[in-house]
Order: C-alpha cells, then sequence, then structure tokens
C-alpha cells in the first residue's frame, strides 16, 4: 500500500518550485497532503485561505492527473502533529542547493527523533526551478518585476493585485 505524504511550507506564494515537488511527490504517494504553515509571529502577504486556493488551483490538478488524492490542509503547531493527524508516513522537503539541504538535513533529524514513524524524504528540484525562491519572487513582485517565469499565471495575477492594493494603501 502506497503511503500517505506530507509536503509542508509557507507557500507564501505558490511558486514554480513547489508545483515541481508536488508533481514528483503525487509519485510516491497515494494521497498528498499540502500543509500551509500559520504562525503567529509572522505576517504573510497571502491569508492562509488564499495560499489553499492558489494550492487548490495550480496543484490539485497536477496531483490528481497522476491518480494520487489530494488536500490542503493548514497547521499552527509542530509539522510532524500535522503528519500524525493525517496519517502521513512520509515528509516531503524539496531541495535546491546545498544550503537548503544542511538545514534539511537538522530539520529531518529533529523531525526523526520526534516521529521516527515518518520518514523525510528529499525531492531535488528540477534544474530550471532551482533558484526560485518565495522570498525573492516577493520582492521582485514588490518593486514592480515580472515574475511570470517564476510562478503560474494565476499566482502571478494574484501578486499584481496584491501590490497594486498595497501601492494604493
Amino acid at each position: 500500500m502506497q503511503p500517505i505524504a506530507l509536503y509542508p511550507g509557507s507557500f507564501d506564494p505558490v511558486t514554480n518550485g513547489h508545483v515541481d515537488v508536488v508533481r514528483h511527490a503525487a509519485r510516491l504517494a497515494r494521497r498528498l497532503v499540502i500543509a500551509v504553515g500559520v504562525h503567529p509571529g509572522k505576517a504573510p502577504l497571502f491569508s492562509a485561505d488564499e495560499r489553499i486556493a492558489m494550492l487548490e488551483e495550480t496543484c490539485g490538478v497536477v496531483v490528481r492527473a497522476t491518480g494520487c488524492e489530494f488536500a490542503c490542509i493548514t497547521f499552527d503547531d509542530l509539522t510532524v502533529s500535522a503528519a500524525r493527524r493525517v496519517g502521513a508516513t512520509l515528509m516531503v522537503r524539496g531541495l535546491r542547493d546545498g544550503s537548503d539541504l544542511d538545514y534539511e538535513m537538522q530539520l529531518a533529524g529533529m523531525n526523526a527523533a520526534m516521529a521516527p514513524d515518518v520518514l523525510t524524504v528529499f525531492l531535488p528540484a528540477s534544474p530550471s526551478v532551482r533558484p526560485i525562491s518565495a522570498t525573492l519572487v516577493r520582492q521582485i513582485a514588490g518593486m514592480g518585476g515580472d515574475v511570470s517565469a517564476f510562478v503560474p499565471a494565476v499566482v502571478a495575477d494574484r501578486l499584481k493585485v496584491r501590490f497594486k492594493m498595497n501601492i494604493r494603501n
């Protein structure tokens, strides 16, 4: 029986890198749950509901096309707790470069100590999306730059609207 996989992150906003990881993760599990982290100390650009809507629009079709079940949730506690709640035995993490690997290895080690039944799986980003980060996308969009090469079209549209609203306020 194929496992349930949890792919946690902030997804603020959803990037082509996220979609790339999702495309690969859907081949590993019978059910892929994307978990949007909600942390009171952070001020995201998009609300949790907006991020879930973007994930549904951009990743839902990709995942379901593989025959994998798909769901999105939010969580505001430990990632391993979210994994347990959805019955996940795999935690998916995307890697862009060596600095990601250093951080993710520490995280995987701590998660394994807390939840030895949840295996962390690292998925390397495809070469075309390796330089993309949500932080850089937000910065470029916030300065009026074109992010259409880095995010799905629906996300680029939402970024344009969001930053036009912020400029007026």
